[in-house]
Order: structure tokens, then sequence, then C-alpha cells
């Protein structure tokens, strides 16, 4: 490639971002030109329109773009057209100009010269001003014979008029010293283009996500400084406790030194080789020694802390301004969505106006690209199955356009939300309902007790769709399921409210910056690893009373509902490391969740949170499970990153098949056998329950027989029982247990719905330990009685 056809590539490249920017107020300003009624107001766009046009036509000449020069001189002839009322603005002129606007859009994006292809376009366009012209004359000249219909030159002959009326404009001078910046305008063009502006600089988003991790880079400086600082001061807290106990050792030279001096014969110092006055001199200059290196241990740290701040001010203020860099307003994106509804609703035959607001709120442009698709997706699931057809609106007695808001608004400092919502046919639940258990999600008896906020969330599901066919625009059930995967990966949360025949809501939040990762330190079986801080809920002490089993899965109780419990050194397939003689009263663990899935992971500590910087595995290592990436610690120790959706899966196969021995050790120390003695099967069964939850081994009897043959065989700490039994009552059974030698000291708590004080005394006079009324119960009444008694 010679040095004038890289030149041209260059000119190109510049040309085909300055056009994206051009085409981009074209399309807004057509769109606001077709829906306002302001005459003022449409000149104004009209004006806009045709110099967007002119100036696009003379960037296209200059890069040897005649395709678009082509359309452009042609749309600059109907724009003028509509500026001098020779061609009145209709619905089928706007879908021809919005066609031709896709149409130069797409040539700009292949980066297509040829001009085969848009010769249809060309002359619809010329027939577009041609035919409007003799009109407007024929109504002038009202009575009179119409004059004979000029038709517009060939398109061939249009080609051979630009190419002659190029003169030396065409002629450019490759030279690759000049940058294209400095290009003078087309055409004579007064008005600067937007992007030339001085106040702008073009720069390859490539070089900006390279500068930006580099900035990120800096971080690992900041906590290497941290670390050192770190050490240094445990250094120098060393170095002071070893001079308070030099310093201690002083008096007892001194009274070494006193007894030599008072001794005589043998015992004396002039006997031996030993001298207290070499030896307080040797102190004394150890202890000078000890008290200057100390000073400069404080001095040096004092000076890394400075250095620290400084670096660490410097660093924080500068990824923070490459953060800025890569802020773009929201209007970056929106500006495509007036089009795009337009297009559907005309497409559907449905009548649909976007409404859109916080156009002005920036975010990171990383964000803003990844969340094109998924709110492209919220608003064809808006048109296409929540908003009804117009004659079916005014039915049900709403206006026939439908509304569709599409707004962004600041939660916090570092957080927003874009809802999407709609005024159409809401979701039915029941349909909902009908696909899931369909789909095999739920089962038939789940999906009578599932709540609707639950109901709802499942149409994020891949495959759920309550659309009664497939169309090109939806009904595959994929279109909810890509927008929460892509979310949830930029670190937000999708949520959906829905009022049948009313209105349907999307809520999406979403962090402003793709921050540097936030992990919490772990440490298990001895080794360090981290948890995404973002899927980390909350971090809690668990007492092995507070572990439940169900369906042989060990569970815990978390604000009313169930979380399964694993130890993470199961889940990781680790070696267990018990530290023996340890009593364990308590477990730390964290609450993760991913999607609607919770759990609690038991880990031998949680150290802190921090900032880190994220380090992929190499290609050798791509695909390791429950392992995200890595992370390089201050000190320089690598840690693995654990990946929260994996560990999501390996829960669900360890649950139920490793249960802790602590959890073992401490319920072979609890475990106590309880009789239950109840004649009605539910009171037997929540007694059974609430004990057996205690941590307590429970046998049940039907009634006082049955007890007492129970008691005869097996050993029990303690009887709980009822009075009202047929064959024998409470009362009987305790006065038989009181008058056996072998079980006269075995406590009995006697639970019952007799409350009168006879009853009581009645009790007591039998021997029971304590006397429960069911109509005041508490388990927990309970529970504290029978530990007192056990």
């Amino acid at each position: 490639m010679d040095k004038k056809e890289e030149f041209l590539n260059r000119l190109r490249e510049t040309f085909k971002v300055e056009a994206t920017e051009r085409m981009q107020v074209l399309t807004t300003s057509l769109m606001e030109l077709e829906k306002t009624t302001n005459t003022a107001r449409r000149k104004e766009l009209i004006e806009i329109l045709f110099r967007e046009v002119h100036s696009l036509k003379g960037s296209a000449r200059s890069v040897d773009f005649s395709s678009i020069e082509l359309i452009c001189q042609s749309l600059e002839s109907v724009f003028h057209a509509i500026k001098d009322g020779s061609l009145d603005l209709t619905p089928a002129l706007f879908d021809m100009l919005h066609n031709v606007n896709e149409t130069i859009g797409n040539l700009i994006a292949s980066s297509d010269s040829r001009t085969s292809d848009i010769s249809e376009i060309v002359q619809s366009l010329n027939n577009w001003v041609a035919g409007d012209a003799l009109m407007e004359h024929q109504e002038k000249k009202s009575g009179l014979i119409a004059p004979e219909k000029k038709e517009p030159p060939p398109l061939a002959e249009m080609q051979n008029s630009i190419q002659e009326n190029r003169g030396t404009v065409a002629e450019i001078t490759f030279n690759p010293a000049v940058d294209t910046d400095e290009l003078p305008d087309q055409e004579g063009d007064s008005e600067p283009s937007k992007s030339s502006r001085m106040d702008t600089v073009r720069i390859s988003t490539a070089k900006l996500n390279a500068l930006f991790l580099q900035a990120e880079e800096m971080l690992s400086i900041k906590q290497t400084l941290d670390q050192r600082l770190t050490d240094l001061k445990e250094i120098g807290a060393e170095l002071e406790q070893k001079e308070k106990g030099w310093n201690k050792i002083l008096p007892e030279i001194h009274r070494i030194q006193k007894s030599s001096s008072s001794g005589n014969g043998r015992n004396g110092c002039e006997q031996t080789d030993f001298h207290p006055e070499e030896l307080i001199k040797f102190h004394q200059d150890h202890s000078t020694r000890l008290k200057v290196l100390n000073q400069r241990l404080n001095k040096l740290r004092k000076s890394i802390e400075q250095n620290r701040n400084s670096f660490g001010r410097l660093i924080d203020d500068h990824l923070d301004d490459m953060k800025k860099a890569l802020m773009l307003p929201f209007s970056s994106l929106l500006d495509i969505f007036p089009k795009l509804v337009r297009d559907l609703s005309r497409d559907l035959k449905k009548d649909v106006e976007l409404v859109s607001s916080g156009e002005k709120i920036e975010i990171d442009r990383r964000i803003l690209e990844e969340m094109k698709d998924p709110l492209i997706h919220l608003l064809r699931n808006c048109i296409d199955h929540g908003i009804e057809k117009p004659d079916e609106r005014v039915r049900l007695g709403k206006p026939p356009c439908a509304v569709v808001t599409l707004s962004i608004s600041h939660v916090t400092g570092n957080q927003i939300e874009i809802l999407v919502s709609d005024d159409g046919a809401g979701i039915d639940l029941e349909s909902v309902k009908t696909v899931v258990v369909k789909r095999g999600i739920v089962s038939k008896k789940e999906a009578m007790h599932i709540s609707p906020q639950e109901l709802l969330s499942m149409i994020f599901r891949s495959e759920v769709t309550t659309s009664p066919m497939i169309t090109d625009l939806s009904g595959r059930g994929l279109g909810l399921a890509i927008a929460r995967e892509k979310v949830e990966k930029l670190g937000g949360q999708i949520t959906v409210e829905s009022v049948l025949h009313t209105r349907t809501t999307f809520r999406i939040l979403l962090p402003t910056t793709l921050s540097t990762f936030r992990g919490v330190l772990i440490q298990v079986s001895e080794r360090m690893f981290v948890l995404p801080a973002v899927n980390v809920e909350r971090v809690l002490e668990i007492a092995p009373k507070d572990i439940l089993t169900v369906e042989n899965k060990e569970m815990i109780s978390l604000s009313g509902k169930a979380v399964c419990l694993v130890w993470l050194v199961d889940v990781l397939g680790l070696p267990r490391i018990e530290k023996p003689g340890k009593s364990v009263r308590s477990f730390p663990a964290a609450i993760v969740g991913h999607k609607n899935e919770r759990a609690a992971l038991v880990v031998d500590e949680v150290l802190h949170e921090q900032v880190m910087l994220v380090k992929q595995l190499g290609r050798q290592l791509k695909r390791v499970r429950n392992i995200e990436g890595v992370t390089i610690l201050g000190s320089g120790k690598v840690v693995p990153i654990l990946s929260v959706p994996d560990l999501m899966k390996s829960v669900q196969e360890t649950a139920g098949i490793s249960k802790h021995s602590f959890q073992a050790e401490e319920k072979q120390k609890k475990q106590k056998s309880i009789l239950v003695v109840e004649d009605s099967i539910t009171s037997r069964m929540l007694l059974q329950n609430i004990l057996e939850s205690a941590g307590y081994e429970v046998k049940t009897a039907v009634d006082g027989i049955d007890a007492f043959t129970s008691l005869r065989t097996d050993q029990f700490d303690l009887v709980v029982s009822d009075i009202e039994m047929p064959r024998m009552n409470g009362f009987d059974l305790t006065a038989k247990i009181r008058s056996d030698s072998n079980l006269s000291a075995l406590p009995v708590v006697l639970v019952t719905s007799l409350s009168s004080r006879e009853d009581r005394e009645h009790g007591i006079d039998a021997g029971a330990n304590a006397y429960i009324v069911k109509s005041n119960f508490d388990q927990s009444n309970l529970l504290g009685v029978i530990k007192k008694l056990i």
C-alpha cells in the first residue's frame, strides 16, 4: 500500500466518525420534525437537516465516497423543495426520508463507495421533487394545460456532472505529515463541523481502554505501599518490645554490680573474669543503638506514610479522571430509540410514542455499549407484547396512542436507575404460570403456592414466553433472559412490576462506572480466596444450634427463608484441617447470592474487604471450575477469585452429601433423649419438631400406658406430657413415674390446655417439675424450662 492510498484510508476512517455523528443529528432532527407542529421549530429543523446533508455531501466528496455524495445531492434537492414550500411533508415522504437515512448509514458502516446499488434511491428522491413541483405548478395555473413534466437527469449524467464540478477540490495532496483535522472545510462551509471543534479530540476507544487499564494497574503500587507500611509498623513494634525487655535487665545488672563490689575472697569479682562495669557500658551502648534505630525506623515509616498518602491521592485522582474520560451521556444511546420505536410500531400497526428523560446523565461508555441490546429487547417486548392495537385500546377506554417511557435517574452517587414502562396490557400471571409448568421449571403443586413476584421473576428465564407465536421480533423467550444476563454481568439488577390491563415497568439498577473490583478476602483450609463483594449479601456467625436439617440438607433460617448451608472447604474439594482441642461455638459464614439463589458458605475466617485488580487466567487455564480469575495482594501473594455462578452449581451438588464434623460433635455433646407423650398427632409432631430442631433426640407415645412401657425399655432424660389422654392421663403417668424407684428422679413437664388453679395444684401434687399451659405456649419458654431441668 503506497502513501497516497494509506492517507486516503486514514481520511476515510476520520470521515466515518464524522459522518456517523452527522447521521445521528439527521435521524434525531427528522424524528422531531415528524412530531412537532410548531411552525417556527419546523423551519429550524428543516434548516438543520439541509445544512447537515450539505456538509455530509462535501465530506463524502473529499474522500471519494461518490455513492453517499450522490444521495446527499438528491436529498439536498428534497430539503430545498421543502424549504421553499414546493414539497409538502407527508407520512409517505417521512418514510422515504427515514429509508434514505438508513441506506446512508449502511454505506458509511460498510465503506461502500459503489453507486450501482443506490440508483433507485436517487431516482425516487428526484421523482419526489419533480412530481410535487409539477402539482404546485398546476395549482397555480389552474385551468391551463399543464406543462410537460420535465424528467430528472439520468443517473450517469448526474455522476458525470459531479466529476466535472469537483475541480481542484478532488485534487488532494496526499501528505502523510498533514493531520486530517487540519483539512479545510469543504465547499466553503463557514460554520465549522461539530467533529472539528477545538475543545475536543478524537481518540480510539482501544487507546482509552489501554490507558484505563494502566491507571488500574497503578493501584498495585498503592497496595504495595500499604503492605510495606504495615511491615514497618510491625518491625517498629517489635523493636519497642525488645527495647523494653532490654531495659528491664539494667536493674539486675546494678544488683550484680552491688553484690560483686561488696563481696570478697572466692565470691568477689576479682577472682573472676566478670566485670559488671563492662556489662553496664555494653547495655548503655546497645540501648542507645536501639533508640537510634527506632528513631530512624519511625522517620522512615513517616516518610513512606507521606509518600503513600501522596501517591495514593494521585493514583485515585488519576483513576477517577480516567473513569470520567470513559463517561458518556445517555443521549448518545437514547438517540437511536425514537427511530426504533417508530419503525416497530408501524410494522405492527400500532400507535406508540416514546417519552424519554435523563439523557444528560453520564455513565461508563462500556456499560452504555453493553446496555444497548438489553434496552432494545425491552422496548421490543413493550411494543410487541405489551401494547394493544389502537382499536383494542379504545375499547378498553385508553387513548389510541400508547406511551412507552424510558427514564434514567440517579439513585446514589455510584448507581443509576433505568425505568422502561408501557401503559399496555400488563403481564398475565396465569399465562406465565402455565408456561413455567409446561417447561418443567416448577411442578403444578409448587405453582399453586408460588407468589406473584416470584412468578414475575420467571419471565427472565430462557424459553419462558407468553407469546402465542414466534415472529422475527419475539416469541422465543430469549430476549428477557439475555437482558438479565447482560445487566447482572455489569453488576446490576433487573426486576419487573406489572398490573394487568394497566402497565408494566422494568426497573434496572446499574453502577455508573465499571469500577475497580471489590472483593472480600476469606481463609479456607489455610488458603486465601476472594469472594466478589457484589455477590456477598452479608457476613455472620452461625452457631451449631442454628443449623437445621431439611430433606437431608443443612439449612439456616434467614429473614424467614431457608438458605442452604455448605462448608466452602467441601465445595472446593480441599482437605479439612481440624484444630484439636479447640472449642467451636460458632462458624463465620458469607451469604452469597446469584440471580434468585442464595447460599451460606461457612469459612475459616473472613479477613477484610478491599479494592483489587482482577487478573485473568491464561489460555491454559481458561476454564477452571469455581475460579473466575486471580488477584495479587500488596504482599505479592497470588489469591484466586471465586466464581459465584460456578459456586452455586457446586453447592447444589455438595449439599446433603457432606456435613461438618463440628456440628456432629456439638450434637453429640448436647444430645439428650426426651419422651413426648401426646394423643393429638398435630401437637405431637409440633413438639417433636421443636425439640429435634433444638438438638434433642425425641421419641413419642400416644398415651400414658404407651409412655410408661417405653420408659421401662429405653432411657430418657426428660418427659414432656399432655394431661388429657385415653387409658392413662398425664397426672397418673407422673404419679406412676414418681412411685417407681428407677424413674423417680426423671424430670416431667406437663404441657396442657387445663389452666385452672386446681389443675396446677394437681400437677404439682403428682410430682411434675413444670406446668405449661398451651394457651400461653411459647417454644422458647419450653426450651428454657427443659434446659434448666437437664
